[in-house]
């Protein structure tokens, strides 16, 4: 069948193309500028909403208004993570090149998200604990979780050969996967001083209606903004680890 999209034996797109780096670099360079201007208008929207449109606390007054930054990150650090972690064992269970380069190109996201966090927990810490950081079973699984991020990108960075660099990370980043649950339950399994989740699956959220949309865009924004980074990231990657590649050469000399 002659189409301009490769079709299965059933009629429908061949979707598994993609996983050649290839085929998805130019996919990735498609996707990313879409991602990227989502995020930055639903940024602006999210912030909008919490800053300017949402209620003042009763308990906490203005300074809960950090939430709608920290939330956000905290669950994106997890998020990422466990996207990063799965794509890293597809690597090592199937041996795929794009596997290991989409684990390698969400690393540093998950770990500036991670960091910030860990940074605005700390300045919603000190007016309402009194201290910027406390050994908190929430807040130290939390920096565990950064330390396991600065971990597979220094392992990476210290091997020379790639496939070799993806398939120790990926033994790491599988490893450190015990810890997601750990954060996700820690206010429930200990006596923290960390407050309990205001939004669940089990219930309705706890906290005004304009809030919780306000919340929920920005979660959204980090997403996109992580899935452009992402692509963008992995762009770079597949350029370098492919760079022997006719195709390679070929594109280079296009772009200049």
């Amino acid at each position: 069948m002659s189409s301009a999209t490769p079709q299965t034996a059933s009629g429908g797109i061949n979707w598994f193309k993609y996983s050649s780096p290839q085929t998805f670099f130019p996919l990735a360079g498609t996707l990313a500028p879409w991602f990227a201007a989502i995020a930055a208008v639903l940024f602006v929207a999210g912030l909008y909403i919490g800053f300017f449109v949402a209620p003042t606390d009763a308990q906490q007054g203005e300074s809960y208004r950090i939430i709608f930054i920290h939330v956000p990150a905290a669950w994106m650090s997890m998020l990422i993570y466990l996207a990063m972690a799965f794509w890293a064992g597809m690597g090592l269970a199937f041996n795929t090149r794009l596997s290991g380069m989409m684990a390698t190109a969400l690393a540093p996201t998950g770990a500036l998200f991670t960091f910030i966090a860990l940074w605005t927990g700390a300045l919603w810490g000190k007016p309402t604990w009194g201290t910027w950081w406390v050994w908190d079973a929430r807040l130290t699984s939390e920096l565990l979780l950064l330390f396991l991020y600065f971990g597979f990108m220094a392992l990476q960075a210290a091997m020379d050969d790639p496939r070799r660099a993806d398939k120790a990370g990926a033994v790491l980043a599988l490893v450190g996967v015990i810890n997601i649950p750990i954060i996700y339950f820690s206010v429930k399994w200990w006596n923290t001083l960390h407050q309990g989740a205001s939004v669940s699956l089990k219930s309705a959220p706890t906290m005004a209606a304009t809030m919780f949309t306000g919340m929920i865009v920005m979660v959204f924004a980090c997403w996109a903004y992580a899935i452009a980074a992402a692509l963008w990231r992995v762009r770079c990657i597949i350029l370098e680890r492919e760079r022997r590649s006719e195709w390679v050469a070929d594109y280079l000399e296009t772009q200049k």
